[in-house]
């Protein structure tokens, strides 16, 4: 990297004089920003970062490990984009930060150790499926019960938020597709990275609603991680050699439709175009793959998807996934699919698009704010006596989940095609 910081050689993904530029300072984004409502800090807050980031770019300060810090403990959850009136890309600028302060010889060593790590099992799956097998081991053996009475308090607690893993993973299906009559489409859908290993029955129950709404589905097997994680942390050389394989893998499927049921993935990957716009080897192909990306929500009710018959008695409260509300700007597709099953009710959160703490990896990164945003999020969800939290990203599923085992609940968080899934089933 070069000594100089000038924005306007910098590449696409990096500060660009003309985001920053953007920002008026009015101070919309603060009371929509988590970190800066819990710190009241400006050097917490949106527009407080964008002036780090601003000075960085103009070589007025350098990288240090306070600096670094104030980016670090962004959620990115993209809620001040939502706030914003001059539609400032924060996303893409505070990645853009980090990827500055990555590449720094001042950056933080936690930092290039997590980019390590990040890059060991994003690039072997096969090594986090695993690393997942082991845990699964454990939770399954009588250890599990037994070793957190007997840890310190700070490992009780990191046990506790490991994900309670399922018997088995996803498989991807045997055949070639999952034929429809009459299909409508094809789709083909995003296995990803956690997804499979956290919660398989939301990729089965994908599958089978989109089957039933007149999709031939196909998971594509030379895919891999979409590159999100490596993306929000600064190291987008590296997610830009994942989105390459899906590109190619997707694109070579014929498929009409990319699909995901993980809201962080399908904002990365219709981001793909920004990603590889300084390269026009891909550039084309990854704007051509960008426009064939769904969320599996937003994707049944455009084309318009088959409502439940059988009555589902149900208090549902729904979370509102950042990187779909904030990001892909989806909120109504995900509440029409649960109001259109009989016998929901549908019991809105105060402030159901506030973050939930999750945000990747950052529930491990910055465990202590990641509580307490959680923290404000469970007694939002407490208000409205819901039975069941219904979701769209496997990170808020195991957040919420944690939510509700520190408050000792017995609601069951979900994902919103899980839930439709459950009503087709009910209806036959």
């Amino acid at each position: 990297m070069p000594d100089s910081l000038d924005s306007a050689h910098l590449p696409s993904d990096q500060l660009q004089a003309d985001d920053l530029a953007r920002c008026v300072h009015c101070g919309f984004c603060l009371q929509a920003c988590p970190t800066y409502v819990i710190t009241g800090l400006e050097t917490e807050s949106p527009r407080g970062r964008i002036q780090l980031a601003r000075a960085l770019a103009e070589d007025r300060i350098e990288v240090t490990l306070k600096v670094a810090a104030h980016f670090d403990l962004c959620l990115g959850c993209r809620a001040c984009e939502s706030a914003c009136p001059s539609g400032v890309p924060y996303g893409r600028i505070i990645e853009g930060a980090r990827t500055v302060v990555r590449k720094s010889a001042a950056a933080p060593r936690k930092l290039r150790v997590r980019s390590f790590v990040l890059r060991q099992a994003l690039f072997g799956l096969g090594r986090l499926r695993f690393a997942f097998s082991l845990l699964r081991i454990y939770q399954m053996s009588p250890v599990s019960r037994l070793l957190p009475k007997v840890l310190p308090q700070r490992l009780r607690e990191i046990e506790m938020m490991l994900p309670r893993l399922p018997r088995r993973f996803f498989k991807v299906p045997d055949t070639a597709a999952i034929t429809s009559i009459s299909p409508k489409a094809t789709a083909a859908l995003l296995n990803g990275c956690v997804m499979p290993l956290l919660y398989p029955q939301t990729h089965e129950a994908s599958l089978r609603v989109l089957e039933r709404n007149g999709l031939n589905t196909i998971v594509p097997k030379d895919q891999g991680c979409c590159g999100a994680l490596l993306s929000h942390s600064g190291d987008s050389d590296a997610a830009r050699k994942l989105a390459r394989q899906n590109i190619d893998a997707f694109l070579d499927s014929g498929a009409d439709y990319i699909v995901t049921d993980s809201a962080g993935c399908g904002a990365a990957m219709k981001e793909y175009a920004e990603l590889f716009a300084a390269e026009p080897a891909y550039s084309q192909k990854a704007s051509l793959f960008a426009a064939k990306v769904r969320d599996v929500t937003e994707l049944l009710v455009e084309i318009g998807f088959t409502e439940p018959t059988a009555a589902f008695e149900a208090n549902i409260t729904y979370q509102d996934s950042c990187h779909l509300a904030h990001a892909q700007g989806i909120r109504d597709a995900p509440r029409q699919i649960l109001r259109s099953i009989p016998g929901v009710v549908l019991k809105e959160m105060r402030q159901p698009d506030r973050c939930c703490g999750s945000a990747g990896i950052y529930n491990l990164t910055q465990s202590e704010m990641s509580r307490q945003v959680l923290d404000q999020k469970m007694s939002d969800i407490r208000s409205t006596g819901c039975d069941l939290i219904a979701t769209a990203n496997p990170g808020c599923m195991l957040q919420l989940e944690l939510g509700v085992r520190l408050e000792n609940g017995d609601q069951e968080v979900i994902h919103v095609v899980e839930m439709l899934d459950r009503a087709y089933e009910a209806s036959l």
